[in-house]
């Protein structure tokens, strides 16, 4: 793959085949992130788990303390109080039998999170082929499916994020934006993997943190050493 000046220039910065602790590659990354706008900086991280195996999932949600510095527009499928909770949290959509018609019928998508009260999944589950294969499908596990639905459009505005295995074993998550500084991405860093650790299948062997990369939205990517990938002081094996 072939890329431009810019990148090619970033790459050139830092050893390549160098394995960083995770402040010198956050570090790293801010140096090499030249693009006019506010570039978001994601971690990548691959595990020694195989996804095809249920007993070997990994997938939740966490709060990062700094948030995505990114806008979040949100869905909620309620009825009654529910709904009115929805509002007055700040969720920009609000919605049941009409809302899922609204998908269907006119492939309205202008949301980032949906969430559900419990009473709405046998309505939302018609959804599923629409919403699941973008990563919308609301879920217990994310938290996305609760009761207290004014706390989940709460925290979904604050900047709770969801992190998943995808079918080649590797999580991929946003953890703020190049504006953020190196201290608040650190910050936001050792939450999700504070996050990923301590969600570690006991089906899991051997070593869990198989590798961890961190880049920038236009960037490349700054690979860290799997034996210094530590969150909240939780070693990563």
């Amino acid at each position: 793959m072939k890329h431009g000046k810019k990148y090619t220039d970033a790459m050139k910065q830092y050893d390549r085949q160098n394995l960083y602790d995770p402040k010198e590659a956050l570090e790293t990354v801010l140096k090499t992130a030249t693009a006019k706008f506010d570039e978001t900086v994601e971690v990548h991280v691959r595990l020694g788990v195989d996804s095809r195996h249920a007993d070997q999932q990994v997938r939740g949600a966490v709060v990062l303390p700094n948030g995505t510095g990114r806008s979040v527009r949100v869905a909620v499928f309620a009825k009654g109080p529910d709904a009115t909770a929805a509002e007055e949290a700040g969720a920009e959509v609000v919605g049941a039998e009409d809302l899922v018609a609204k998908i269907q019928g006119e492939g309205f998508m202008d949301f980032d999170v949906c969430i559900a009260a419990p009473n709405m999944m046998g309505l939302v589950g018609r959804l599923g082929k629409v919403l699941g294969p973008r990563g919308l499908m609301p879920s217990p596990k994310a938290g996305t499916v609760t009761p207290d639905i004014a706390k989940a459009v709460a925290e979904a505005k604050a900047g709770k994020i969801e992190y998943r295995l995808d079918k080649t074993n590797i999580i991929h998550c946003p953890i703020g934006k190049v504006s953020f500084g190196a201290e608040k991405l650190m910050e936001n860093y050792q939450t999700l993997l504070d996050a990923i650790i301590k969600a570690k299948p006991a089906a899991a062997k051997g070593q869990y943190i198989r590798s961890c990369v961190v880049a920038a939205t236009m960037g490349p990517g700054v690979r860290m050493n799997p034996s210094k990938v530590v969150a909240s002081g939780v070693e990563a094996e």
